[in-house]
């Protein structure tokens, strides 16, 4: 059961990143045009928040299956 929760949160932790916009390159870290940051608003803030919660969830199924006896 576990390894399940691992897998679905591994996915789920996937895909909310690749559907989070790309906000600042590399070249707005060094003077570039563009912002370096952004205030996350509406969609964008619940995306971020929930692939938060996916990654502490992943964390935790991993640490659970390496603590807990199989």
């Amino acid at each position: 059961m576990l390894q399940v929760v691992t897998v679905i949160s591994a996915i789920l932790m996937i895909t909310a990143i690749l559907l989070q916009k790309r906000g600042s390159t590399l070249g707005a870290g060094f003077g570039s045009s563009g912002e370096l940051f952004t205030t996350r608003r509406g969609f964008d803030k619940n995306l971020f928040e929930a692939t938060v919660v996916l990654a502490v969830i992943f964390v935790l199924s991993i640490l659970a299956g390496l603590i807990l006896p199989a």
